[in-house]
């Protein structure tokens, strides 16, 4: 489903954003954007906080994973 490969491409940035900040103190999204109270930046995080919450379903979902999606 197009919406999973959206959620799960926004996780994936969202987790890359967050292993730039743990290790090298730097928040890609806010310096892109212009900061993380930028309007942008700030709609960029919300986005990227439901996809992670849309992949959660993916976990209880039997059919997240089939020969046909690879």
């Amino acid at each position: 489903m197009i919406m999973d490969r959206i959620a799960l491409a926004l996780a994936i940035i969202g987790g890359i954003n967050w292993g730039s900040i743990g290790l090298f103190r730097f928040d890609i999204v806010a310096w892109l954007f212009g900061g993380q109270t930028a309007t942008v930046s700030r709609v960029i995080y919300t986005l990227v906080g439901l996809a992670a919450l849309w992949c959660v379903s993916l976990l209880f979902r039997s059919d997240a994973i089939t020969d046909n999606d690879i």
